[in-house]
């Protein structure tokens, strides 16, 4: 049996598997296929243009020792670029590249020369102008699992957090989808299961964006032609962490990008942490394919601490920042301010500002003064009990009967109007709504916002009936 494309790059990839990381050699060479052999030039087929000049770039002597061995002084590589056709395109897109680093191996000159050694796009965390090999993960190290506080109200999404960290990729927790309101700890939660990740498993590619960054990469790799490099430097992350999930809503674009790169890296093993303000039922404008590999893995909540946690979070924060405080003034403090954990911390920290700037002892009076401020200065979130009274006053109907099962038109459109002005008001669920105001489901609750906003702009009455009420329930 002659020699042939294939036996020759087994005999170069045992070599190079000797002598290089074994993360190294999964990333840039399982990918790689022998296509040809003429003479002593061998073709190889790589995935992108990005995979092509990162090989060059990094691994072209031991790619070069290796080829010696094999085809003698004299041997040349080709790199044959074939990207995936998951484009809807007719044809992959395929081009032959002599290699260009002439110093370490002979080229030759087949098809199209790749005269373009440095596209503009290798990797969108590199700074233009400043070679960089290394992905940075762009995690904060301060967010830790250490302070974040377990309580009653984050334990699932926790606990869920630190069985990814020991095992990423391995749990059924793929994708992990953490959900909640405003400054209940969504980033940190995620930043602290990448930084425990990269404590654990130093050679895994962990990477943190938000998804308004990732939007804007993706745009900028669609202006200057080179989306393939863009989905590839993503395909070979370990563990992609994208805050702000919602974010994608409308951006058809971005999010069929996305769906292509979430397939490749759950088929693979990879591990996928998304943030979210709300739960995947009630994200609008997200495609229902993406939707559905959302829900693969595990959706948890982060809820508002209970009071608790609140004084756990406080006492954490003074002991970390070497502060004492009395207890009294730490349980007020934890008693006023409910919202969530980042005013709880800011109302600390302004108290510790207040008492050593103007030489003040910390008292109850001056942590009333400075709660005072705090909660007059949160935009007050009024209930769906609230709302649903004000609109049965507004029609002269008690509560019962706007959530009553009738279909009269006149009840129906108060109980439209209740939900309406429950999603524009409250942080609550399209399902917590839709239970509360007579046991409806998500479903009745989206069609009924969608209902509102139709009327409006076509019925004069009606858009009457939401002028009215909001003046109502303006806060």
């Amino acid at each position: 049996m002659g020699i042939t494309a294939q036996s020759v790059w087994s005999n170069c990839l045992a070599f190079i598997k000797d002598n290089i990381q074994p993360q190294a050699y999964k990333t840039w060479f399982e990918p790689i296929d022998a296509v040809k052999l003429s003479g002593n030039a061998l073709s190889i087929q790589v995935p992108s243009k990005f995979f092509y000049e990162w090989l060059e770039e990094h691994y072209v002597k031991i790619l070069k020792v290796s080829l010696h061995k094999e085809l003698g002084e004299d041997a040349k590589l080709v790199y044959v670029i074939k990207m995936e056709n998951t484009y809807g395109n007719k044809q992959p897109f395929t081009e032959k590249i002599p290699s260009a680093n002439r110093s370490a191996l002979k080229s030759q000159d087949v098809d199209v020369p790749f005269n373009n050694k440095s596209p503009e796009l290798k990797n969108p965390f590199i700074i233009p102008g400043i070679r960089n090999v290394k992905i940075e993960s762009q995690l904060n190290p301060s967010y830790s699992f250490e302070n974040f506080l377990e309580g009653d109200s984050n334990r699932l999404a926790r606990n869920a957090g630190i069985a990814v960290a020991n095992k990423p990729g391995g749990t059924s927790f793929n994708p992990l989808l953490i959900f909640g309101g405003v400054g209940l700890g969504k980033t940190h939660l995620a930043h602290a299961i990448g930084v425990d990740i990269k404590d654990k498993y130093p050679e895994k590619t962990v990477l943190y964006i938000s998804a308004e960054k990732f939007t804007q990469q993706y745009i900028d790799s669609v202006k200057k032609n080179n989306r393939n490099d863009f989905i590839h430097f993503y395909q070979i992350i370990d563990v992609l962490i994208i805050d702000d999930v919602q974010f994608l809503s409308g951006k058809t674009g971005t999010q069929d990008v996305f769906f292509h790169i979430f397939n490749h890296l759950h088929q693979n093993g990879k591990q996928v942490i998304l943030t979210s303000d709300k739960a995947p039922v009630d994200m609008q404008d997200i495609e229902q394919r993406l939707l559905s590999r959302f829900k693969w893995g595990l959706s948890a909540e982060l809820q508002t601490p209970d009071f608790e946690t609140r004084v756990s979070i406080l006492k954490n924060k003074l002991y970390r920042d070497g502060v004492e405080m009395p207890d009294d003034i730490i349980d007020y403090v934890a008693k006023h301010i409910k919202s969530n954990v980042r005013e709880l911390e800011g109302a600390i920290i302004s108290l510790i500002a207040q008492s050593s700037f103007n030489r003040k002892e910390i008292t109850i009076n001056l942590a009333k003064d400075i709660v005072e401020k705090f909660v007059k200065n949160t935009k007050r979130e009024v209930s769906i009990d609230y709302i649903q009274k004000v609109v049965s006053d507004y029609f002269q109907m008690d509560v019962n009967t706007l959530q009553s099962k009738t279909r009269k038109r006149h009840i129906v459109q108060a109980r439209q109007l209740a939900m309406f002005f429950a999603k524009k008001y409250t942080k609550a669920s399209l399902a917590s709504i839709g239970s509360q105001i007579g046991q409806r489901d998500h479903a009745t609750v989206l069609h009924a916002c969608k209902t509102v906003d139709n009327l409006s702009s076509t019925d004069k009455q009606f858009r009457k009936y939401v002028e009215d009420l909001s003046k109502k329930l303006a806060l």
